[in-house]
């Protein structure tokens, strides 16, 4: 196994592995390929918005990836790194594909002079919370809100 940034060679490959995560996994509805395939081609494009990381197994098959996106914190004046996805194949789960991805992730976070690496996973989520404990990860004193837009 091996992780590597993402490349444009990826995106075809990697859009059904979002698609999962997201449709699959989080159960949210389908945006669709284009648009999977459109932050993608953003994030590929606009290296200051965020970056994404995959997985490969042994096949040079994608089993796995991680999207960071980029903001500030006006307390620090720096920096953060927002981790918003960490998504393994499920028959790949138990083979620290996942802690491979967020090791990288860290060391990419603090090479790059980030203040903090932030991020949130489903309340019933516990191999996640077990895998971020792990890592060194606590749970925040800040309450995390949010308003859906259509």
């Amino acid at each position: 196994m091996r992780i590597r940034p993402v490349k444009e060679t990826d995106i075809h490959e990697l859009a059904p592995l979002m698609l999962d995560y997201i449709v699959t996994f989080y159960q949210q509805p389908d945006p669709g390929p284009e648009r999977v395939e459109g932050l993608v081609t953003h994030l590929l494009s606009h290296p200051d918005a965020g970056r994404q990381w995959v997985a490969l197994d042994d096949d040079s098959r994608l089993i796995g990836f991680a999207t960071l996106f980029f903001s500030w914190n006006t307390l620090t004046v720096r920096q953060v790194a927002i981790l918003n996805d960490l998504f393994v194949v499920p028959e790949q789960r138990g083979h620290h594909v996942g802690e491979s991805l967020f090791i990288t992730i860290l060391g990419y976070v603090e090479s790059k002079g980030f203040s903090s690496l932030e991020w949130a996973t489903a309340s019933d989520n516990l191999t996640a919370q077990k895998l971020y404990y792990k890592m060194g990860g606590k749970v925040s004193p800040w309450v995390h809100f949010e308003k859906e837009f259509e």
